[in-house]
């Protein structure tokens, strides 16, 4: 598939390392998201957007929407992202739900997905640095993970979810390895991990569409910011190259925004 659709971008006329470019992207996303659909498409960007900056987050969209045309699907074609940012967060779990959903699947029995829902907002993990967390990181309080440009940023593991994972891990006979498994003893993927988060949102009624994984990073920087108001600090915990990214977290959620103006507009 990549050599026709290397050639469909070569008789489009486009520059050399354009073309490698496009077909990179193409060849990550197929490697790592498998089927080209609006709910893999919208999660690549997702990928993207937390990682990269503007510029790049559109020239890997515009791969993508150049081998949406080659498989004439153009109506699955992503927007680009704009430069500047929106001044509120969207879809982000309250702390409310998060505290529920929590307290739910502990008390039906959910550990595993007790401990993932907590691991996440505790710690401010991406998905696949949850995945990276191993009995030993939890024994030790910490995971090192190496970033962009050979630096080393720290996730913590809080106190209280150390001891009370350790407990748990312990009584599953887990003495080593990763910690999130399926059934088979392998690593459980990030997909089935969103996918599984979205049955439960709807199993508890709890809107969908903020029970996703990184909405617990989100509710992370949220929370810390309320209890520790040390953006440069967060930056820190959360991997940002800029402190600029991290702003985004002093800002309400459109939630809160609509709660406080119904509040306060009565006029």
């Amino acid at each position: 598939m990549s050599k026709t659709f290397k050639v469909f971008l070569e008789d489009l006329g486009l520059a050399d390392n354009t073309v490698q470019s496009y077909v990179w992207t193409v060849n990550y996303f197929i490697s790592n998201y498998g089927l080209v659909n609006r709910e893999n498409l919208f999660a690549f960007k997702g990928f993207l957007m937390e990682h990269f900056k503007p510029q790049t987050v559109n020239l890997r969209l515009q791969g993508i929407n150049k081998y949406l045309e080659f498989l004439k699907k153009d109506k699955l074609k992503m927007k680009f992202v704009k430069v500047q940012q929106k001044n509120y967060l969207e879809n982000v779990i309250s702390d409310a739900d998060y505290r529920f959903l929590k307290k739910r699947l502990k008390t039906d029995g959910y550990l595993e997905w007790y401990f993932v829902v907590w691991f996440m907002a505790a710690t401010g993990a991406r998905i696949s640095e949850l995945l990276k967390i191993k009995v030993e990181h939890v024994e030790v309080g910490y995971l090192d993970i190496y970033t962009k440009g050979g630096k080393i940023r720290r996730l913590y593991i809080p106190k209280r979810l150390r001891e009370e994972a350790y407990t748990w891990l312990k009584d599953k006979g887990l003495g080593s390895g990763y910690v999130f498994r399926n059934k088979y003893g392998k690593v459980i993927s990030a997909r089935g991990i969103s996918q599984q988060l979205k049955h439960f949102a709807v199993e508890y009624g709890i809107d969908p569409k903020v029970v996703y994984p990184h909405s617990f990073r989100h509710r992370f920087a949220k929370n810390f910011l309320e209890k520790y108001n040390d953006i440069a600090f967060l930056a820190d915990l959360m991997g940002h190259e800029s402190i600029e990214t991290t702003r985004i977290y002093l800002r309400k959620t459109a939630t809160e925004q609509q709660k406080i103006v119904d509040k306060i507009v009565t006029w």
